[in-house]
């Protein structure tokens, strides 16, 4: 498949994906062990946070012909772990907080992490949110690798679940 940023539709999850859903991030899961990561390797993302997301409209999906090819959290509203970053954030009004991003075995390396950010930037500048946020492990080399490929500035670390995580911002146009 040609994944060309046409053909892919991003759009609010819905119940009936959770099984593709958990299926992709257990695979992530899995992946961020074989890379020695210690990201999400505690039990979470686990289905429950699935369903969480998707009651709090913030589960989405990347989708090309009707196959999920990725899934993040994207939240419009504020994230109460970024509010005491340890650094300085960018800018200090609304922002799209990103989280739980996975891509399916079915797409891996081919782009489409850096696709799905793509599309939340344009998404985030149709809702007039010129600012994305977002934060990673200290050993997730390839979201950091994605994060500078997209031109996200290092801000500081923010504090989850006890653990502290690098913090990105880009402002956008």
């Amino acid at each position: 498949m040609n994944h060309t940023t046409e053909n892919l539709i991003l759009r609010k999850a819905v119940s009936s994906d959770v099984p593709v859903i958990w299926e992709i991030l257990q695979d992530a899961i899995e992946q961020r062990r074989l890379d020695g990561s210690t990201q999400w390797q505690d039990g979470y993302p686990n289905e429950l946070t699935i369903h969480t997301d998707i009651e709090n409209d913030h589960g989405y999906v990347l989708t090309e012909n009707d196959i999920i090819l990725s899934y993040a959290a994207i939240l419009f509203d504020k994230e109460p772990a970024y509010e005491a970053i340890e650094g300085q954030w960018l800018t200090d009004g609304d922002y799209t907080a990103i989280h739980r991003v996975a891509v399916s075995k079915l797409a891996k390396g081919k782009g489409i992490a850096t696709k799905l950010f793509e599309k939340i930037e344009r998404f985030s500048i149709e809702h007039n949110i010129h600012s994305i946020k977002v934060d990673t492990n200290f050993d997730n080399i390839p979201m950091l690798k994605i994060l500078d490929r997209l031109k996200y500035t290092y801000c500081g670390e923010v504090f989850f679940r006890g653990g502290a995580r690098k913090a990105f911002e880009k402002k956008l146009i």
